[in-house]
């Protein structure tokens, strides 16, 4: 049944104010009418200086992010956004989910949820589903198949459980090492800057130069250039300055994620979080040599052999990475539905050097010389 509009964009009002607010989306426009922006959303942060409230706004060229404080700061950005002529507003709090629809009569229709928001309310379940909203105006510049924002948001997903909430440098430099087409790039960027709120220096690293420059024009149409750029270069040999806090490396392929690793534990930096793909190396090495004992069976078939050169380098990986003063996790970021290339090591710097005899005598046993080694200790 419809409602007065007034009341009801006053109880939004109420909502977006209310300290168990989630999420909030306005979006489309009234009969007869355009609001100044396409599109807001709004969701609380946690920063440093306290609770805030995140609004970002698309005017269909570049979204704009702003964070108010709670009081007449936060009052005056609601107001404003109130009185823009949205057709329709969806609220969600941890106690009910409101949507709002004007109709072409200028009244309100609202459905209105007691509690949280369940599996079968699909705009909750695509929150729940995404880091990274998939409606978010990033997607429409920088494009993407549905396969790669679902890897994206699922390392997102990692990097959100990996970086402490309070703590953090500032501001944060970040690195991603082979980032190609850099869709991580951007949207890690657009997740630390926008949904977490940092203050954040970002360089995507990639040997073509022609990636560089598509990207570095994708980065200025998006309003982030001078925080975040792009330059050509090897992963051994680009240069980066000043050192990154954290390196990211989303399937560089065989030994360049070996050197991703190597250029990272140069850095000393804080977080690693490297996804391999190809294991050609190892593999490699394991078809030039016996296998020790009973582990014939292991190599003698060609596809056990390629799994098995998986596990072994990238075991490999970790214990170089121990060595060298990081705490290392091997996990999966992806269901290998999505990709098979889903393993994801995930590293952060101790400072205290692990033990190296387990190591040493895996290698030994099956006489592998791990690409990492040879750069962490050239001879």
């Amino acid at each position: 049944m419809p409602e007065d509009l007034s009341t009801a964009l006053a109880e939004v009002r109420g909502l977006l104010l209310d300290p168990s607010l989630t999420r909030a989306v306005a979006a489309g426009r009234r009969k007869g009418e355009l609001p100044s922006v396409v599109r807001a959303e709004l969701r609380p942060v946690a920063l440093k200086a306290g609770r805030r409230l995140q609004i970002v706004t698309n005017d269909g060229a570049r979204p704009h992010t702003r964070n108010v404080a709670p009081g007449p700061e936060a009052d005056a950005a609601i107001d404003a956004l109130l009185a823009e002529p949205f057709g329709n507003w969806h609220v969600e709090s941890a106690g009910s989910t409101v949507q709002l629809r004007v109709t072409k009569k200028g009244d309100a229709q609202v459905h209105r949820q007691s509690g949280p928001a369940t599996a079968t309310t699909q705009t909750h379940d695509r929150v729940r589903e995404h880091l990274l909203d998939p409606g978010d105006p990033l997607w429409d510049v920088i494009g993407g198949s549905a396969a790669k924002r679902r890897q994206v948001d699922a390392f997102l997903r990692a990097l959100a459980a990996t970086l402490p909430i309070e703590g953090l440098p500032t501001p944060l430099r970040v690195v991603d090492l082979g980032c190609g087409n850099a869709y991580l790039t951007f949207a890690a960027y657009r997740y630390l800057t926008a949904v977490r709120g940092l203050d954040v220096e970002m360089t995507g690293v990639d040997v073509r130069a022609d990636q560089r420059d598509r990207n570095t024009r994708l980065a200025n149409q998006l309003g982030y250039a001078g925080r975040l750029r792009f330059v050509a270069g090897t992963i051994l040999d680009a240069p980066v300055e000043p050192a990154p806090d954290l390196v990211l490396a989303l399937h560089a392929c065989d030994t360049a994620t070996d050197e991703a690793l190597h250029r990272a534990v140069g850095w000393g930096a804080e977080w690693i979080l490297a996804a391999p793909c190809c294991h050609h190396d190892i593999a490699a090495q394991l078809r030039q040599k016996p296998a020790p004992g009973a582990y014939q069976l292991i190599t003698a078939q060609g596809i056990l052999r390629e799994r098995f050169a998986d596990v072994l380098t990238d075991s490999l990986r970790a214990a170089l990475l121990r060595s060298r003063g990081y705490r290392v996790d091997v996990t999966e970021f992806i269901d290998s539905a999505h990709t098979p290339r889903n393993l994801l090591l995930r590293a952060r710097r101790t400072g205290q050097p692990g033990p190296t005899t387990e190591y040493d005598e895996l290698v030994t046993a099956w006489q592998v010389t791990p690409r990492l080694a040879e750069l962490l200790d050239p001879r």
